[in-house]
């Protein structure tokens, strides 16, 4: 490849020279592209032309002697099959995202680009969550994603993990944005999982083949996370957690934010307490997200009667939620009073009642009671 075959037309290979440039961010690459209209046009364009734009001497100087080898390998990469390039003019680039002040020019994604079209919500929370929060994560993913609302998350342990699961296990869809090139699956023992999520969804970054995961990248990872989503859905998260850096680029970016409390004593709630304090809504039930955000509301106000929130019965859980529902009056009974019954942990017997409140079967009252109804 040239240089004159990289610059011509609006081709992958200009959008991948402007993208690559280097100390030059998403806001001057979007401003250069409000200015010039294309790549190819600033790439075309004179040195002293561009200078009067601020570029520094190291971009001007990569501008016109680009890394051919490193844009050839993308263009490589692009090639195989399932690979896109979504670049910022294109139809498919999601409108959401482009809302935002610092979107990315390009997006590299494995899977189906269409699926960045969809409704989405984003479900993120701890890495070493809770066994209680993994069930909610996965519960409240599999619910919202039977209604036909994209999961999207960034497919690292714990509460990502959990929430692509729960998409998955309603034969949904679900987005991963990762914080490394596609060409590396990050950890990588979810391989298998990133294998589902390219069937029933796709991986998605704005670093090209061969980036690294780098913590530096996560944060930029976020910003797409909570850009991509109607809301975001923390689940649980310590008082410092990268989760909370996606709730707040939520709240920056005009995004609903929903966290789910818990015990005082848990660390894992304090994140979401503190995102409560700030205004998140306090979220016990899928149904509190949907009263919440019209864009929701009105993804799944189409739908049939039979594809709205499913009812469940009690051949449809295992024994020990049936052994906690048979011990639910349909008055009001304490906790404590289910723990005696039951033999159950407290933690357990918590988080399963949160569970079967999300499905419908029981329902909370103020005091700490809880009755069966359903």
């Amino acid at each position: 490849m040239s240089q004159g075959d990289v610059i011509k037309g609006d081709t992958h290979a200009s959008w991948l020279t402007l993208y690559r440039a280097p100390a030059l961010g998403p806001l001057q690459q979007r401003a250069l592209l409000d200015i010039f209209k294309s790549p190819a046009q600033i790439l075309s364009a004179g040195t002293s032309v561009l200078k009067q734009h601020g570029l520094k001497a190291q971009t001007l100087k990569y501008l016109k002697q680009p890394d051919l080898e490193a844009i050839e390998a993308d263009i490589k990469w692009l090639n195989q099959p399932r690979h896109h390039l979504v670049t910022y003019f294109d139809k498919t680039y999601p409108p959401l995202l482009k809302e935002i002040p610092d979107a990315p020019i390009v997006l590299f994604i494995v899977g189906d680009p269409e699926v960045l079209q969809s409704v989405q919500l984003g479900i993120v929370g701890s890495r070493n969550p809770s066994p209680g929060g993994k069930q909610i994560a996965r519960a409240f993913a599999e619910q919202l994603a039977q209604l036909g609302i994209t999961i999207t998350s960034g497919m690292a342990l714990g509460i990502d993990y959990c929430s692509h699961l729960g998409a998955l296990d309603a034969k949904g869809r679900t987005i991963a944005i990762l914080g490394n090139g596609l060409d590396i699956i990050y950890p990588a023992r979810h391989k298998a999982l990133a294998e589902r999520i390219i069937d029933n969804g796709a991986l998605v970054s704005e670093f090209p083949p061969g980036t690294p995961p780098l913590a530096e990248n996560f944060p930029r990872r976020n910003r797409i996370i909570s850009g991509l989503t109607a809301g975001i859905l923390v689940v649980e998260a310590a008082q410092r957690s990268g989760s909370l850096i996606t709730a707040r680029y939520a709240m920056e970016q005009g995004r609903e934010v929903f966290a789910i409390p818990g015990s005082i004593h848990n660390p894992l709630a304090r994140g979401c307490h503190a995102l409560i304090k700030q205004g998140a809504k306090l979220v016990e039930t899928v149904q509190d997200i949907l009263e919440e955000s019209g864009v929701l509301m009105h993804a799944i106000a189409g739908l049939p009667n039979e594809c709205k929130i499913p009812e469940y019965n009690i051949n449809s859980l295992d024994e020990e939620y049936k052994l906690l529902l048979d011990n639910i009056a349909y008055e009001h009974v304490s906790v404590d009073k289910l723990i005696e019954r039951t033999g159950l942990t407290a933690d357990t017997v918590s988080s399963m009642l949160l569970i079967l409140e999300i499905r419908g079967m029981v329902s909370s009252f103020p005091g700490g009671l809880y009755a069966r109804i359903s």
